[in-house]
């Protein structure tokens, strides 16, 4: 059976205009669904066969409330389930129900309702930012009402709205069959003739509940007002305890970062102490003083580069969320580094080249981001590529993507060690002691910037074959496309 309201109706205005109206109170959902929870522990602990009239939130919490109600009093009881029509449904949805309409409604499991009637709601009706639980019976009957106030609407010149999840609502309830006796025959004025049942038809409300049965109401209210309480102090309980573990790990990846600075830091210094000992020996030749002066010089490059790349890695952590990205295009990028690099190259006899398509789409990048992402990649297969080997780097379109590749024929990366190349200071090794130096943060910073504009990186590696290194950046939408040319 299925009833349909007029679009003007409004059980909150219905309240509102009777004579001494309860006071709307601002009150949150929690506070709402433990009142509505301790109205059915009443009626099924007195075993009240009632009629419901009910508008509530449409998740399972909210329902298994009612069918808690239905399948422990019996089938005698009759339940009136307002709901949006399906088709309008999502025009009404504008800042959901009282409670946050959203999710599955009543209507895809009112099989859970043995006796239901489906009361239809035109999409724009009033009843929209209103919930409630009507009881009527002869013994007692009662109105749990909660409205929405409309949200402020968003003012230019002072900026967005308040726009919390948990909006407070104006909840009234009463147990005064005057008012509730109002509220009905509204309702039914309301209402198409002859869509309701005689027992709502001729149905008189009791002026007031027994004695008895308040108490009993008032205890239930306050057992589930404390039962939501301690939930609430539960949840607050696990958040703070969650970000006390967060802060203490925290603490503890500084303590390790620190110590990991102090011991990178230490390195060349001591390195530096050592030349210069063995600099002030008298005996020392020539060729032993060029080997510890060459020393001296590799070990300052050194502490000059970690010092550098720490300062750059601080800085992007630091600015993480409050980097700006960049529309800028490849090829105005990797040819400058390419020829940068070239006589270093050439030095070594490695063959660099590039593919590059002149007009590839720009990508989004942090400002000045793409540069140093070329030059630590560049600098790190020009580095680990032996005398003889090649470089090259290439470029190509990829779904909505833009994919920048650093191939070499160098020494590779065994598979253990993959994982690690982007830590801080981790520096590859082949063998049991040769280190090729470097501060070990040249990956680190590439994937923070990576990160800074959601981008991605990806190695592939075999030890003495070589490596690839593959960037992914989102590219610019409605620029055109070429074809490569390679320059070597």
């Amino acid at each position: 059976m299925n009833v349909s309201l007029t679009k003007d109706l409004s059980v909150y205005q219905l309240v509102l205009g009777v004579q001494s109206p309860p006071k709307p109170l601002s009150l949150s959902p929690a506070t709402l669904l433990s009142l509505v929870r301790a109205q059915i522990d009443l009626l099924i602990e007195q075993q009240i066969v009632a009629t419901l009239w009910v508008k509530l939130p449409p998740e399972k919490i909210w329902q298994s409330e009612l069918a808690r109600y239905q399948s422990l009093v019996g089938a005698s009881s009759l339940i009136y389930i307002c709901q949006i029509g399906e088709r309008e449904r999502g025009e009404a949805e504008e800042g959901g129900g009282a409670a946050e309409d959203k999710g599955e409604n009543f209507s895809s499991s009112s099989s859970s309702f043995p006796h239901h009637v489906r009361v239809q709601l035109p999409a724009n009706s009033q009843l929209r930012r209103e919930n409630f639980l009507m009881v009527f019976s002869p013994q007692f009957c009662s109105l749990i009402l909660a409205h929405r106030p409309l949200k402020k609407r968003e003012n230019p010149i002072l900026g967005k709205a308040n726009t919390k999840k948990n909006q407070p609502l104006l909840i009234m309830t009463t147990v005064d069959g005057k008012i509730i006796q109002q509220v009905l025959d509204g309702i039914q004025q309301a209402a198409a003739p002859g869509s309701f049942p005689m027992v709502l038809a001729d149905f008189i409300c009791p002026s007031a509940p027994e004695p008895a049965l308040m108490n009993q109401l008032l205890a239930k209210q306050l057992q589930r007002l404390d039962e939501i309480n301690r939930q609430i102090m539960a949840e607050r309980t696990a958040k703070l305890q969650q970000q006390n573990q967060n802060l203490h790990s925290k603490e503890e990846l500084k303590d390790e970062y620190l110590n990991n600075v102090c011991q990178e830091l230490r390195t060349p210094l001591t390195h530096m102490k050592t030349a210069l000992s063995l600099l002030n020996s008298p005996n020392l030749k020539p060729p032993q003083r060029q080997r510890y002066l060459q020393m001296l010089n590799t070990q300052c490059d050194r502490q000059n580069s970690l010092i550098t790349g720490l300062l750059d890695l601080v800085q992007l952590e630091r600015n993480l969320e409050e980097t700006t990205l960049e529309s800028v295009r490849l090829s105005d990028i990797v040819p400058g580094v390419v020829s940068t690099y070239q006589p270093v190259a050439e030095e070594k006899g490695i063959m660099l080249a590039y593919t590059v398509p002149t007009e590839l789409p720009a990508v989004w990048c942090v400002s000045g981001g793409l540069r140093q992402i070329v030059i630590n990649l560049l600098h790190n297969s020009i580095k680990f590529t032996p005398n003889g080997g090649r470089v090259w780097v290439r470029a190509r379109v990829h779904g909505d993507y833009v994919q920048l590749e650093f191939r070499d024929t160098g020494i590779g990366i065994a598979e253990s060690e993959i994982p690690k190349i982007f830590d801080r200071f981790y520096r590859v090794r082949v063998g049991a002691t040769e280190d090729y130096g470097g501060a070990g943060l040249g990956l680190t910073i590439v994937r923070q910037l990576l990160l800074c504009c959601s981008g991605s990186i990806y190695v592939k590696s075999k030890l003495y074959e070589g490596s690839s290194f593959t960037v992914q950046l989102a590219s610019v939408p409605d620029t055109p496309k070429a074809i490569a040319t390679e320059h070597e």
